[in-house]
């Protein structure tokens, strides 16, 4: 195996198509094979949960999505979201990592589609959209209090390690509550340092996330579509070759001059530039042709660039993501 700067690990020189890595599955995880996503993955083998006889279990409304045409339209008030924060990544996947469901009050739901599972993968993630009823999506936000979203709940610190925290957020009866927990999919069943009532709310917990996944893809389902964003952000960071003969090459960058302005905290070579309207889609279009390890030409310099769309309730542009953990 090689490890590449801001790349993947990849396996040397095989299955190679058009200058990339192909391996023949799909996932729904964008960037699965880069530098942040392989130890995680890595980790998460060696510390799976043993599920028989798990406690616990969480009930969401299941009964066919339906679109309503008298759903109010656009508004970003954001009812359920559950993301991914902290673990030991570098900090472009933490400013580029998106929410993993997203539910706002007009019933719009955005989640990450499936990318195929090649090296270097898509430049641009696969966000998905599909709509369902207001009334719908109040019920859903009102099953995640149910299931125990309540904030400061204690659901208990497991014995491992570099695992990003699972927070949920959901808005009911006027009031938002937010719950975090750590390891929430990589907890052992018999981890001593879980007591058996924070185990049997991290399995309600657990079971109300894995029913809202399905949900988002269960058979009578509106279709969904691809979510494309009014504003869309670029990660810059100065470009570095790899070692592994996938030779990319160069495209001009499209957008507002790079690297743009400096990411917090100071001394890790991450900026941002952020786009909208008619030059979002110019930007949009060039990143539909590159993939993850294409080199961006600006001002004479090359650099390595990651796209991070911008939600609806997200705004400001670069702005917005400051607050990434």
């Amino acid at each position: 195996m090689k490890i590449h700067p801001f790349g993947g690990n990849l396996p040397s020189a095989r299955n190679r198509e058009g200058g990339r890595l192909v391996v023949p599955v799909m996932t729904r995880t964008r960037g699965l094979l880069t530098a942040a996503a392989v130890p995680l993955i890595l980790m998460a083998g060696c510390a799976r949960p043993d599920t028989a006889g798990e406690a616990g279990s969480a009930s969401v409304a299941t009964e066919p999505i339906t679109e309503s045409a008298s759903a109010p339209a656009g508004d970003p008030a954001v009812l359920i979201r559950i993301a991914q924060e902290g673990g030991f990544v570098p900090a472009q996947f933490v400013y580029s990592r998106i929410p993993q469901l997203t539910v706002y009050a007009d019933g719009r739901v955005i989640t990450e589609g499936p990318v195929p599972a090649i090296a270097p993968g898509p430049a641009l993630p696969n966000l998905q959209v599909l709509k369902l009823t207001p009334a719908r999506a109040q019920q859903w936000a009102d099953d995640a209090l149910k299931a125990g979203v309540k904030t400061g709940a204690d659901l208990g610190q497991p014995g491992v390690a570099d695992i990003p925290d699972t927070v949920i957020t959901a808005t009911s009866g006027g009031k938002t509550e937010t719950v975090r927990v750590m390891a929430l999919d990589h907890a052992q069943a018999t981890d001593p340092n879980l007591s058996a009532a924070q185990q049997a709310a991290r399995a309600k917990l657990r079971a109300y996330v894995e029913e809202l996944n399905k949900l988002t893809v269960e058979t009578g389902s509106p279709a969904s579509e691809s979510y494309r964003p009014a504003e869309l952000a670029a990660l810059a960071w100065p470009y570095v070759a790899g070692d592994d003969g996938l030779n990319q090459p160069a495209q001009a960058w499209p957008g507002p001059a790079l690297p743009g302005e400096e990411l917090p905290p100071a001394g890790t070579g991450l900026t941002c530039v952020a786009v909208s309207g008619d030059a979002a889609g110019t930007v949009w279009a060039a990143a539909e042709k590159a993939n993850q390890r294409t080199p961006w030409t600006s001002g004479g310099k090359q650099y390595s660039v990651t796209f991070r769309p911008l939600l609806p309730d997200e705004t400001g542009g670069c702005a917005a993501l400051k607050e990434a953990k």
